[in-house]
C-alpha cells in the first residue's frame, strides 16, 4: 500500500472501524480480533495519528475510536484494493454465487473445528 508505518492487519483494522465512531469491543466482534491484539494496534494507530479515542458518553467504561483524515486515505485505498480483487476474481470466473458457496463451506468448516476444540470428538 506504500505506507511504511502500517502493516496489513492495521490497515484492515482501520477499514473495519468505518466512518463512524465504534466501541473497541464492537470492533473486536466485527473483525474477529483478539482483545490484546486490538489493544496494541489501537494504541499504535493512535500514536501514529490514524485513530482518535474518547470515552463513550453513555458508558464511561467503554472507549470509542474514530478515524482521522489521515486514516481515511488508507481506508479509501483498502476499498480500492478490495474492488480490484473482486474484479480479478470475477474475470477468473468466480462470480458472487461461487464465492458465497465457498464462504459458507469455510464457515461450516470453522464451526466444526470450533466444536471439536470445545467439546472433543
Amino acid at each position: 500500500m506504500g505506507v511504511g508505518e502500517l502493516n496489513a492487519v492495521q490497515a484492515l483494522l482501520l477499514s473495519n472501524v468505518g466512518e463512524e465512531r465504534i466501541a473497541i469491543r464492537d470492533l473486536v466482534e466485527r473483525g474477529y480480533y483478539q482483545g490484546s491484539n486490538v489493544s496494541y494496534n489501537i494504541k499504535k494507530l493512535t500514536e501514529l495519528g490514524f485513530l482518535e479515542q474518547e470515552r463513550s458518553s453513555h458508558d464511561r467504561r467503554s472507549v470509542m475510536v474514530g478515524l482521522t483524515p489521515k486514516a481515511m486515505t488508507i481506508v479509501e485505498r483498502v476499498r480500492d484494493l478490495e474492488s480490484e480483487h473482486a474484479a480479478a476474481l470475477e474475470r477468473a470466473g468466480l462470480d458472487a454465487s461461487t464465492l458465497q458457496s465457498a464462504a459458507r463451506a469455510l464457515q461450516g468448516l470453522e464451526r466444526t473445528w470450533t466444536q471439536y476444540i470445545q467439546f472433543g470428538r
